[in-house]
C-alpha cells in the first residue's frame, strides 16, 4: 500500500517558471499574492508553504480567491500557470479568509520532494536555463514578415520541457509567450500559446498552435517549425528557434534577460 507521504505528484513546472521570470522566491510571491488579494478586495492567506504545494503539484486546483490574485499578479489567465479550474472564475468570495486547497501536504514540501523524475538515457541533456526564442510570421493585413523575439526560462522535468517569456523579455511588449513541449532524443515537440498586447495590432488576440524542432548536436539550439491558425480561419506555418543564453535561473540572471532582445 502506498502512503500518502510517497504519492508521486506532477510537479507544476509552468507556475515555477513564471514565479523564476518575476525574480521571487516561492515566499515573495506569497506575500505578492497577498498583495494582490487586497487590492482586489479579496484578502487572502497564502504563504509559502501554499505556493511549495502548488509547484510540487500537491495541490492542481486553487480556489478563486487565489486564481484571482495570481491572475491579477502575473498578468496571465490561470490555465497558463499550470492550474485546472474546480468551478468557474465568478465573482463569488469565499468564506474567511479564502482558506487553503484540498488536503492539505507534508509540512516543508518542495518540488524537488514531491514528484521529481531524473532525465532518462533518452534525454542526456539538461535544457533548463535561459533561452532565446525566436519566430517568424507573414502579416496579411500589413503584407510583410515580422519576428517575435523573447527571452524565455526553461524548466524541465524528465522530457518535458516548459517555458515561460520573461517580463519586459519581449520584442513585442506585453505580449508573453508559453511553450510546452516534450524531448525524445533530438526531437523536441509540443504546443505554443502567445497572448498580444492590448494595445498592439493584434489587440489583445490569443494565438496558439504546434511546434516541431530538432536539437543540434552541441545541445544550444533547437530549430524548426511552427504550425498554427491566422485570422482568417487558414493555417499558417513558419520558422522557429531556441537559442541557449544562460544554465543558471537565478535571480541575477533573471534579471539580466528581462529586456527585450537587442
Amino acid at each position: 500500500m502506498t502512503s500518502a507521504t510517497a504519492q508521486a505528484y506532477e510537479p507544476n513546472d509552468s507556475l515555477r517558471a513564471v514565479r523564476l521570470g518575476m525574480r521571487l522566491s516561492q515566499d515573495e510571491m506569497a506575500q505578492a499574492i497577498r498583495r494582490s488579494g487586497v487590492e482586489l478586495g479579496e484578502p487572502n492567506d497564502a504563504s509559502k508553504r501554499l505556493v511549495q504545494r502548488w509547484e510540487a503539484g500537491i495541490s492542481r486546483t486553487p480556489r478563486p480567491v487565489y486564481a484571482r490574485a495570481l491572475e491579477r499578479l502575473t498578468g496571465r489567465p490561470v490555465e497558463a500557470l499550470g492550474f485546472a479550474l474546480a468551478v468557474p472564475m465568478a465573482r463569488v468570495r469565499d468564506d474567511g479568509r479564502g482558506g487553503h486547497d484540498l488536503e492539505p501536504g507534508p509540512e516543508g514540501v518542495t518540488p524537488a520532494a514531491a514528484g521529481q523524475r531524473t532525465v532518462p538515457a533518452a534525454v542526456a541533456e539538461d535544457y533548463s536555463g535561459v533561452w532565446l526564442s525566436k519566430y517568424e510570421y507573414y502579416s496579411s493585413g500589413r503584407s510583410s514578415s515580422f519576428a517575435g523575439q523573447h527571452f524565455v526560462v526553461l524548466v524541465q522535468h524528465g522530457p518535458r520541457l516548459t517555458a515561460r517569456s520573461l517580463p519586459n523579455g519581449s520584442s513585442n511588449p506585453g505580449s508573453p509567450l508559453s511553450l510546452d513541449l516534450t524531448a525524445d532524443s533530438n526531437i523536441v515537440t509540443g504546443t505554443w500559446m502567445e497572448q498580444t498586447a492590448t494595445d498592439g495590432y493584434y489587440a489583445g488576440a490569443r494565438y496558439h498552435g504546434a511546434l516541431q524542432l530538432l536539437v543540434e548536436p552541441t545541445g544550444r539550439r533547437m530549430s524548426g517549425k511552427w504550425i498554427g491558425f491566422g485570422k482568417d480561419f487558414d493555417v499558417n506555418s513558419g520558422p522557429w528557434e531556441l537559442v541557449f543564453q544562460d544554465a543558471s535561473t537565478s535571480r541575477g540572471t533573471i534579471e539580466r534577460y528581462s529586456r527585450p532582445p537587442e
